[in-house]
């Protein structure tokens, strides 16, 4: 089986073209660093976030696109649609945490071809892009299928704008409101960033918007949450 490279080995000649799509910096350099010991893949780019790495995608023309499912300013289902739309023929891989029930489901409906936790080894990384690649059906590892089925998400197409939103992320909302950044929000709350971020994404989700300034907009027209100074 292809594994990973070893002194002396000759180089995949066409090897599967990936650019990672991921905000922390850190776990960029993480996934750079899984993949560049496996000889039949390379990384192409790396972008952080999804207005950059569509702009990279016409210049690197990568197979895979490995993305965080939560990124600001695009999220990972909106970014999928418009990837491929203008790319039909670059496939998408998210990588999520288990808190991003919503967002999952918005980006397996715009064409995600695979789902991976985070917490995945690299060999497990890198048979994913392999199946991917080789035009295999998109996989959603069984334990993520058993946490959506259990969550009973709601299709809010046709609920009132915000009327899903839990009590934590009306908490996280009116924080937003008071422009609180995600690393101030979690201090706050006393929760890890990961969950903050994954509640922001949710809440963009939940009201329909793209950006936080939207989201708090629409959440204090439709009276969600009280003005900053108003309490």
């Amino acid at each position: 089986r292809l594994d990973r490279a070893k002194p002396g080995v000759i180089l995949n000649t066409n090897p599967i073209r990936v650019l990672l799509v991921e905000d922390q910096i850190p776990a960029r350099r993480g996934l750079t660093s899984l993949l560049l010991g496996f000889f039949d893949m390379v990384v192409v780019g790396e972008a952080q976030d999804g207005a950059q790495a569509l702009d990279l995608c016409s210049t690197t023309q990568p197979d895979i696109v490995l993305m965080d499912l939560a990124m600001p300013d695009m999220d990972g289902a909106e970014f999928t649609r418009t990837l491929c739309e203008q790319f039909p023929g670059i496939q998408v891989i998210a990588l999520i945490n288990f808190e991003e029930y919503n967002l999952l489901k918005r980006a397996l409906n715009a064409g995600i071809s695979g789902i991976l936790v985070k917490s995945m080894d690299g060999h497990e990384l890198a048979s994913k892009i392999r199946r991917v690649h080789s035009g295999q059906e998109p996989f959603v590892p069984s334990s993520i299928e058993d946490l959506l089925c259990a969550a009973q998400i709601p299709d809010t197409s046709s609920m009132e704008a915000g009327s899903d939103l839990t009590g934590r992320e009306i908490e996280v909302l009116e924080l937003m409101a008071r422009g609180l950044t995600n690393p101030q929000i979690s201090k706050e709350l006393i929760i890890s960033r990961a969950t903050v971020k994954a509640h922001v994404s949710n809440i963009l989700g939940k009201l329909g918007v793209t950006t936080r300034t939207q989201a708090v907009a629409q959440a204090l027209q439709i009276h969600l949450i009280d003005g900053p100074g108003s309490g």
